[in-house]
C-alpha cells in the first residue's frame, strides 16, 4: 500500500514538471500562401528564316521582311516592347560523300541559310490577337508566353504578404491550442520572408491556340488565354513559450 502511494504521489509530482518544461521552448513554424492574378502581359516571339545560294540574298530578304513584320507590329500596337533576340547566318553544305571516310574531300558549300528573332512585349492583351496576326502577314510566330508585368507584380505584393502572414498565423493559434497555451503565451522572435519574389515570375497559362502559323496574305487572327500566374509566399517565424 505504502509503494501505490508513493508511486501515485510521484507522477503527481511529475506532471507540473511537463508542464513547466514547456515554459522558453522555442518553435519554428512555416505558413505559405498563394494569390492568384490575371496575366496582364504577353510576350511573343517572332522569327524569319531565308535560304539561297547566295549569302547576300537570303540575307537581304530576311533583313526586308524583318523590317516589314515590325513595321506591321508596331503600327498595331505602338505600346510593345521590341527586341532582337538573334541575328544568324550559316553555310549549307552538300552531303558528304560516301567514301569520304577513305578519301577526304573538301565539303562543298551548296547554299546559305539566314535568320532573325523578334521578340515583342505588351500589356495590350485586348488587342494581342491582332498584334499576333499584323506580325504574321510577314513572319512566323514561334510561341507565346504569359505572365504578370511589374506594375501587376507591385500591386499584388502587399495581399500576397497578407495571405502569407494571416495563414502563419492561424497556424500559430493552432499549436497554441494543442499546448494548451493562449495567444498571449506566445512570442514571436522572429520572422523570416524567406520566398518572397522567388516564385513571382513562374505563371499558369491556358494552351495558346494558333489558327495560322504563318501567311503572305491576310492572317486569320490567332486566340489567345492569358491565363494566371500564382504568386508565392512563405513565412518562416520562431516562437518562444512564455
Amino acid at each position: 500500500m505504502k509503494k501505490l502511494l508513493g508511486l501515485t504521489a510521484a507522477c503527481l509530482l511529475a506532471l507540473p514538471v511537463v508542464a513547466q518544461t514547456l515554459t522558453g521552448t522555442v518553435i519554428t513554424v512555416s505558413g505559405s500562401a498563394d494569390v492568384k492574378a490575371d496575366n496582364d502581359q504577353a510576350v511573343l516571339n517572332f522569327y524569319i528564316e531565308e535560304q539561297d545560294k547566295d549569302k547576300t540574298a537570303a540575307a537581304s530578304r530576311v533583313n526586308q521582311k524583318m523590317k516589314s513584320g515590325t513595321e506591321l507590329i508596331r503600327k498595331e500596337d505602338p505600346q510593345a516592347e521590341l527586341r532582337t533576340r538573334s541575328y544568324y547566318s550559316y553555310p549549307i553544305y552538300a552531303e558528304t560523300p560516301a567514301n569520304a571516310a577513305v578519301q577526304p574531300v573538301k565539303r562543298q558549300i551548296i547554299g546559305w541559310r539566314s535568320g532573325q528573332y523578334l521578340e515583342v512585349k505588351t500589356t495590350n492583351i485586348a488587342q494581342l490577337s491582332s498584334t499576333a496576326a499584323a506580325g504574321q502577314k510577314v513572319l512566323a510566330l514561334n510561341g507565346v508566353n504569359f505572365g504578370l508585368s511589374d506594375a501587376a507584380i507591385k500591386k499584388f505584393e502587399a495581399a500576397r504578404v497578407e495571405a502569407g502572414y494571416h495563414q502563419f498565423s492561424d497556424k500559430v493559434k493552432m499549436i497554441a491550442s494543442t499546448l494548451g497555451k493562449k495567444p498571449d503565451d506566445i512570442v514571436i522572435e522572429s520572422l523570416d520572408f524567406d520566398n518572397a519574389g522567388s516564385e513571382l515570375r513562374q505563371f499558369e497559362a491556358a494552351p495558346m491556340m494558333l489558327k495560322a502559323a504563318r501567311a503572305d496574305a491576310a492572317t486569320t487572327e490567332p486566340s489567345f488565354e492569358p491565363g494566371f500566374t500564382s504568386l508565392n509566399i512563405k513565412i518562416t517565424g520562431k516562437l518562444r513559450l512564455k
